[in-house]
């Protein structure tokens, strides 16, 4: 009797065994995780902002005050619209605090620069402020002081930084404040739209953390309210171009469709054609065929997977390089195990999973990039190491 049940229960714990082995290898294989929950830090609201709305030709700055246990309260200053504020982000997870200054809204900035300076670009970092911030000091692009010092250099951000992830509000403004140290310093932020950030502008946020929707009521919003074109945030993002061309090379979150060699898309046509549309929720027949390719949710920029998943040829891909005179095509969106090189070194797709600000993880997520410096191109790693591609 004994060894009957033993041995059924040695039988149930070897299946067990198998079937956890198999159900990890699908995850891994499916680019899936599993997530330890959240530290309860995460979810911490007090300190939250600058959240920046404009209200009767002023311009109304606002931050959260206290905690659950005192209660929460609403800090609200008026400006001059126009007027240079100076501000202060919170980051819970390390008690940290770094200021900016906020100025007038950007205008659009140009799509197109030849300069042959160096470019490091990440995408889709998802709302996850600390693991950008040690990234980029890992790689020299900010100082200790977490400080623009990458000189004359670019830094591509090729969409989807907002949405799932605790940190938006860090994430946004450190972009904004590195926006505009780079500047002075003769490079460029270039913030390329993915197609959460349109979600966003059309007041889609089911994919923002649940964190937000606290956050909007105790400032007396919703969080789709967050980015409509009375905020700093909605006007800023509504500024920024989906395709840009850098030193040869063409970035875009999702992809650009061949359609737009049958169409002869210019790339500030076909920014701006899509900023028309940025607060339009797409729907078919909503515009002409041509638009339609740029608006659509599979073939628009922001979308296209088509790249990679086989649905494209080497010759489709070429005439698309060759029709904008560009070096090579890089783009997010689509989840990769790694930074890497598609098309004969001519697409490179760098959507990694990245680290979870709050929340561990099996496996292990770890930041990347791509660098492209004196025409070579490198994979980055989160340990500040560069690997040839």
């Amino acid at each position: 009797m004994f060894k009957s049940v033993a041995r059924a229960v040695g039988h149930f714990l070897l299946v067990s065994v198998v079937l956890l082995v198999i159900g990890l290898g699908i995850v891994v294989s499916q680019h899936g995780s599993v997530n330890f929950g959240d530290a309860p830090l995460a979810f911490k609201v007090g300190g939250e902002g600058p959240f920046v709305f404009f209200e009767n030709n002023q311009m109304a700055v606002r931050y959260i005050r206290g905690s659950r246990d005192e209660g929460f309260t609403v800090e609200s200053d008026y400006y001059a619209v126009g007027e240079s504020v100076p501000a202060n982000v919170y980051f819970a997870l390390d008690d940290s605090t770094y200021s900016f200054v906020l100025n007038p809204p950007a205008e659009t900035p140009p799509a197109i620069y030849n300069d042959n300076e160096p470019i490091l670009a990440m995408s889709d970092l998802e709302g996850n402020f600390h693991t950008f911030r040690e990234f980029l000091l890992a790689h020299g692009v900010v100082n200790q002081h977490f400080d623009w010092q990458f000189g004359q250099g670019h830094l591509v951000l090729v969409g989807d930084m907002v949405d799932r992830g605790q940190s938006v509000t860090q994430l946004l403004w450190f972009i904004y404040k590195l926006e505009q140290q780079a500047l002075l310093a003769g490079g460029r932020v270039h913030y390329i739209l993915g197609n959460h950030e349109i979600k966003n502008l059309q007041g889609n946020m089911q994919s923002a953390a649940d964190k937000y929707t606290p956050i909007a009521g105790f400032l007396g919003k919703s969080p789709a309210e967050l980015f409509t074109e009375n905020t700093y945030w909605g006007r800023w993002l509504a500024s920024k171009n989906t395709v840009e061309m850098i030193n040869g090379h063409l970035f875009v979150h999702g992809g650009l469709h061949p359609d737009v060699v049958k169409h002869q898309w210019d790339i500030n046509v076909m920014n701006q054609r899509i900023r028309d549309y940025y607060r339009q929720m797409y729907y078919s027949g909503l515009v002409d065929e041509k638009t339609q390719s740029l608006l659509s949710t599979e073939t628009g920029p922001a979308w296209f997977r088509g790249y990679l998943r086989d649905e494209v040829t080497d010759d489709e891909f070429e005439r698309v390089l060759a029709f904008y005179n560009a070096r090579s095509m890089i783009v997010g969106h689509t989840l990769q195990f790694r930074v890497n090189s598609q098309f004969v070194n001519r697409l490179f797709a760098i959507d990694v999973k990245h680290p979870n600000d709050y929340r561990g993880s099996f496996p292990v997520k770890s930041s990347e990039g791509l660098l492209i410096k004196a025409n070579q191109f490198y994979r980055l790693t989160d340990d500040g190491e560069k690997h040839p591609l």
